[in-house]
C-alpha cells in the first residue's frame, strides 16, 4: 500500500516480466487501412481484371499503340495508390496526437502510458470523462458511475464498486476509482472497438452507394453488348480475325466507367490530406461528405462555443454566510476533487485550500444528470454537508435567490450555488421538501470563442439551421448564443419544460417543439440524445458538436459527431470527426471539403457515363447494320483521355461550394443518358455518311471513315465537358481549350497521325463532320434547358 492505503500497482519488475511473456495490451489502434489493403484495393478490382485480360489480348493480336489503355490504367492505380498512402499519413499522424494516454500507476506512482504499453494486471486509474482501454475488475471506487451505452445500447449510467467488471469502450460519466486489467490484447473488447474506431472507411456513402448502383448498371448494359459485338466482328471481319478482335476490344474498352472509382477515392483522399493539414482527424472517410449534407448543427456551448477554461467574476455571500467563510469551504471542495471540471478548476484557481485543515470526509463528484455535486467537510470553521450546484435545480421554484440568478444569467454569466444541507450527501436533492440553506452564489464569466461568431454566420448563410444546446442555465445560453448572434438567442427554452419527443401526441408536439427551439438550457445528457433522434425523424440530416462526456450518446446517434481534441475520451472515441486543435473555424472547411467531393464527382460522374451510353449506343448500331466497329482501342484511348480522364481529374479536384442534394445517381443518369444517345447517334450518323462517301476507295478508306467519326465524337464530348464544367473560370476555360490544342495536335503532326491512325481526306467529310457535332452540341444545349426547366417544376 501507499502513504494513503490505495493500492501501488505492479512493480517494474512485474511490468518487466510481463512484457516479456507478451501479456501486454499489443492491439494495434488503425488510424487507416493498411498498404496491403490500400494496393489490393486499387489493383484488385473488377473493371481493372477485366481491363487487363483485354490488354493482354490486344499485345497479342495488335500493335502496342492499341494497348495504351492499359497503361493509363496502370498509371490510374498508381495515382489512387499515392493519394491514399498520402492521406493514411496524416491520418496515422493525426491518430497518434490524439490517442488518449490512460493513467496507470506503478509502483505507487501514477504516470501516463500509450495504450498498447499496458499489461495483465496494471492498475488504471479513472476519472469522469475517461474511457476504459482494457476490461478490468473494480479495485477502487469514489462515487464509481460508468456508461455502458457503446456496449449494451442502454444509456443509465451503471454505479461500480469494487469486485465489479468494468468492460472497455465504457467510460465514467461521474466519480473516480481505479480498476486492475484482467483482460488485455486480442481478449479484451477493446480488440474489435480499436478496429473500428478510427478507420479510413468508404462504405456507408450516398456517394458510394450511388456509384456502386451506377457500375452495376453498366455491367447489366455492358455484358450483352459485348457479347453481340463480339460476334457481329467475328462475323464481318472474318476475312481478318485480328483486325476484328482489334474493334472488338475497343468497343468493349469504352463502356467500362474504371475511372469513376478512382476519381472518387481521389477526390475522398485529398479531402482527408487537405483537412489534416489544418488539424482535423477525420476518423471515417464518408464524414466528409455527411457534414456536407447536414442541414442541422446542434452545437455544445461550453468547450465548442467557449473555451473550456473560466474565471471566478464574482461571490455573493448570503443568509448569515461570509464570504471569507465561503471562500474556505470552496477552497475545500476545490481541493477534494482529484478531477475538477471547468467550473471547479476555476473555483480552486481563485480559492486555495483553507490552512486550518478543513478537509472532506466524503464526496459526491458532479454528475450532468443531477447538476450538482457535494462533499462532507470537517476539521475546521465551515465544517458540514454543502453542495455546489444549479440553482435553479437545488432551490425550489420562486425562491428569491432565482430572481438575483437570473439577472446574473442575463449577462450570460455561469451561476452556481454554494448551499448547506442536514441530508445525506447522496440523498436525491428534493428542492420542495427539503432545499438547502443558500450560502453563495458564485458567479463564473465563460471565454467566448472568438471564431464562434464568423463560423455560426456561416452555417447561417449556407442555409444550415444551428440549435444552442447546453446542461447550463437556459437564460445564460440565450445571453452567450446572442453575443454570437444566433437567431432566436432572446427566446431561450428551459430542456425541462419540453414534452419528451419519444412520447409525441397526435399533433406531433414533441418533436415539432425540438424543431422551433434554437436555444436550448437544462438539457440532460439523455435529452441531448432524443433530441438527435427527434430532429432525424424529422428528416433532418444532424451534426452534433461537443467535448464532454454529456455529449457522447449525442454524438453517437447523430449522422454526425465533432468532437473537440481536447475533450474526453469518449467523445473522441465515438465521433467521425475531431478537431484536434478545438479550432471550430475548421468546420466550415469540412462542409466545404464534403461538397467539393459531391458536386465534383457529380460532374466527373456524367462524364463517365456519358461514355458508357454513346459506347453500348454505338455497338448496338454496329450489331444491327453488321458493320466494322468505327474505332481501334487506340481511337478511344485518345478520346477517353481528352474528353473525360485529364477534365474529370482536374474537375474532381477543384473548388465546389454547391449543396449537396440528395437522389445522386437519378440526377447523374438524367444527363448523361440524353447527352450519351445524341453523341452516339451523332457520330455514328457521320460514319455511315462518310462509309458512302468512301464506298469503293480501298487506300486510306477505312481510316477516313474513323477520322471522320472521331472527329464527330471528340467536339461532341469537348462541349460536354464544357456544359459539365460550368461555371467557365479562367482555368476551366484554358483546360477545355489545352484539351482541343492537343486533339488538333494529335491531327495535324504527320508521325502522330501515324501512330493513331487518323487522317482526314478531303474537305466534305471533315466538314460534315464539323456540321453534324454543332447540331448535336445545340441539342445538347436543348437539353441542359428543358433539364433546368423540369428541375424548377420539381422544385429542385
Amino acid at each position: 500500500m501507499t502513504e494513503n492505503g490505495a493500492a501501488p500497482g505492479l512493480s517494474a519488475a512485474e511490468v518487466a516480466e510481463r512484457v516479456r511473456d507478451g501479456r501486454v495490451n499489443d492491439v494495434p489502434t488503425r488510424s487507416s487501412r493498411s498498404v496491403g489493403e490500400i494496393v489490393r484495393a486499387n489493383v484488385f478490382t473488377f473493371f481493372n481484371g477485366l481491363m487487363g485480360t483485354l490488354f493482354l489480348v490486344v499485345l497479342v493480336v495488335g500493335p502496342l499503340q492499341d494497348a495504351l489503355f492499359g497503361f493509363i490504367v496502370i498509371a490510374n492505380a498508381a495515382i489512387g495508390i499515392v493519394q491514399e498512402l498520402r492521406a493514411k499519413h496524416t491520418l496515422d499522424s493525426l491518430a497518434v496526437v490524439g490517442e488518449s494516454r490512460p493513467a496507470v500507476r506503478r509502483d505507487g506512482r501514477t504516470a501516463r502510458v500509450a495504450q498498447h504499453e499496458i499489461v495483465l494486471g496494471d492498475l488504471i486509474e479513472l476519472g469522469p470523462g475517461d474511457k476504459a482501454p482494457v476490461d478490468g475488475t473494480v479495485t477502487e471506487a469514489d462515487s464509481l458511475e460508468m456508461d455502458e451505452s457503446l456496449l449494451t445500447g442502454e444509456a443509465d449510467p451503471v454505479v461500480k464498486r469494487p469486485d465489479d467488471a468494468i468492460l472497455s469502450g465504457s467510460f465514467v460519466t461521474s466519480g473516480g476509482g481505479a480498476f486492475t486489467a484482467t483482460r488485455v490484447g486480442r481478449e479484451a473488447y477493446a480488440a474489435r472497438l480499436a478496429d473500428e474506431a478510427s478507420r479510413f472507411t468508404l462504405v456507408h456513402s450516398e456517394l458510394r452507394t450511388g456509384i456502386g448502383r451506377i457500375l452495376r448498371y453498366c455491367v447489366g448494359i455492358m455484358i450483352p453488348a459485348a457479347l453481340g459485338l463480339i460476334l457481329s466482328q467475328l462475323l464481318v471481319e472474318r476475312a481478318d480475325v485480328r483486325e476484328a478482335i482489334r474493334r472488338m476490344v475497343a468497343g468493349i474498352v469504352v463502356m467500362v466507367p474504371e475511372g469513376l472509382v478512382l476519381i472518387t477515392s481521389v477526390a475522398f483522399a485529398v479531402g482527408v490530406v487537405r483537412l489534416g493539414r489544418r488539424q482535423c482527424l477525420v476518423q471515417e472517410l464518408p464524414a466528409i461528405e455527411g457534414l456536407a449534407r447536414v442541414d442541422t448543427v446542434c452545437l455544445d456551448k461550453t468547450g465548442t462555443l467557449t473555451e473550456g477554461g473560466m474565471d471566478l467574476a464574482e461571490l455573493h455571500a448570503l443568509g448569515g454566510t461570509s464570504e471569507e467563510c465561503a471562500r474556505r469551504v470552496l477552497g475545500a471542495l476545490g481541493a477534494a476533487d482529484r478531477r475538477p471540471n471547468a467550473s471547479l478548476r476555476a473555483i480552486a484557481d481563485a480559492c486555495p485550500p483553507p490552512p486550518d485543515g478543513l478537509r472532506a470526509a466524503d464526496t459526491l463528484p458532479f454528475s450532468s444528470a443531477r447538476k450538482y455535486s457535494g462533499a462532507v467537510l470537517t476539521g475546521g470553521d465551515g465544517g458540514g454537508t454543502w453542495l455546489l450546484g444549479a440553482p435553479d435545480v437545488l432551490l425550489p421554484e420562486g425562491h428569491p435567490q432565482l430572481v438575483e440568478t437570473e439577472r446574473l444569467n442575463a449577462r450570460g454569466l455561469r451561476v452556481l450555488l454554494l448551499a448547506a444541507t442536514d441530508r445525506a450527501l447522496d440523498a436525491p436533492a428534493d428542492a420542495r421538501r427539503h432545499p438547502p440553506e443558500p450560502a453563495a452564489l458564485v458567479v463564473l464569466e465563460q471565454r467566448v470563442r472568438p471564431e464562434a461568431a464568423a463560423t455560426l454566420r456561416y452555417f447561417a448563410d449556407q442555409g444550415v439551421a444551428a440549435k444552442i444546446v447546453s446542461g447550463d442555465n437556459a437564460v445564460s445560453v440565450g445571453a452567450v448564443a446572442a453575443r454570437l448572434g444566433v437567431p432566436g438567442a432572446d427566446h431561450p427554452v428551459d430542456a425541462r419544460t419540453l414534452p419528451d419527443p419519444d412520447e409525441e401526441d397526435d399533433n406531433g408536439d414533441g418533436t415539432a417543439a425540438v424543431e422551433r427551439a434554437t436555444v436550448l438550457g437544462r438539457v440532460t445528457p439523455e435529452q441531448k440524445r432524443a433530441l438527435i433522434h427527434a430532429l432525424r425523424a424529422r428528416g433532418h440530416t444532424v451534426a452534433m458538436t461537443g467535448d464532454g462526456v454529456n455529449d457522447a450518446l449525442a454524438l453517437k446517434d447523430a449522422d454526425i459527431g465533432v468532437a473537440m481534441g481536447s475533450g474526453s475520451e469518449a467523445t473522441r472515441a465515438v465521433a467521425q470527426i475531431v478537431l484536434m486543435d478545438d479550432d471550430f473555424t475548421t468546420l466550415p472547411s469540412v462542409v466545404a471539403e464534403g461538397r467539393r467531393v459531391i458536386g465534383n464527382i457529380e460532374r466527373v460522374a456524367g462524364l463517365f457515363l456519358t461514355k458508357t451510353v454513346y459506347s453500348v449506343v454505338m455497338a448496338v448500331a454496329v450489331i444491327c447494320t453488321a458493320v466494322p466497329y468505327p474505332f481501334l482501342p487506340r481511337h478511344l484511348t485518345l478520346l477517353s483521355a481528352l474528353t473525360i480522364g485529364i477534365p474529370a481529374f482536374f474537375l474532381a479536384l477543384a473548388p465546389n461550394t454547391e449543396r449537396a442534394r440528395p437522389r445522386f445517381v437519378r440526377r447523374v443518369l438524367r444527363i448523361a443518358v440524353p447527352f450519351g444517345l445524341i453523341a452516339g447517334v451523332a457520330t455514328y450518323t457521320v460514319y455511315l455518311l462518310a462509309r458512302g462517301h468512301y464506298e469503293g476507295r480501298t487506300d486510306g478508306a477505312l481510316r477516313a471513315e474513323t477520322s471522320a467519326a472521331t472527329l464527330t465524337l471528340f467536339l461532341i464530348t469537348l462541349w460536354v465537358v464544357v456544359i459539365i464544367a460550368r461555371p467557365l473560370t479562367w482555368w476551366r476555360v484554358l483546360l477545355v481549350a489545352a484539351m482541343g490544342a492537343a486533339f488538333l495536335l494529335v491531327m495535324a503532326v504527320p508521325w502522330l497521325q501515324r501512330f493513331f491512325e487518323l487522317r482526314l481526306a478531303g474537305w466534305f467529310l471533315p466538314w460534315t463532320a464539323v456540321g453534324v457535332a454543332v447540331v448535336a452540341c445545340v441539342l445538347l444545349e436543348v437539353t441542359v434547358l428543358v433539364r433546368r426547366a423540369r428541375a424548377r417544376g420539381r422544385g429542385e
